[in-house]
């Protein structure tokens, strides 16, 4: 299964943290791969990452994504807690 490209993509994985990430104050998707889907840059501010150092909020991440990721070449991951 190919996973869909462009803002197609970025609308799935937007749609996707959402859903893990419910208490997430912001999310960003880019498609950084010039609009074949194949890299994403994802910006996630969320209360469920405060009190987890990065590698664990990465993790999370990565596990929210792991059937979306399958069919990736590369992520970029920036998390943060609000202020």
């Amino acid at each position: 299964r190919s996973f869909a490209a462009g803002a197609d993509g970025e609308a799935r994985l937007s749609r996707v943290l959402r859903e893990k990430f419910p208490r997430a104050s912001a999310i960003r998707v880019a498609d950084i791969s010039g609009g074949c889907g194949a890299m994403y840059e994802i910006h996630i501010e969320s209360e469920e990452f405060r009190e987890k150092r990065t590698v664990q909020q990465h993790q999370m991440v990565n596990q929210a994504l792991r059937e979306e990721i399958k069919s990736m070449h590369g992520l970029r991951i920036f998390t943060s807690v609000p202020k």
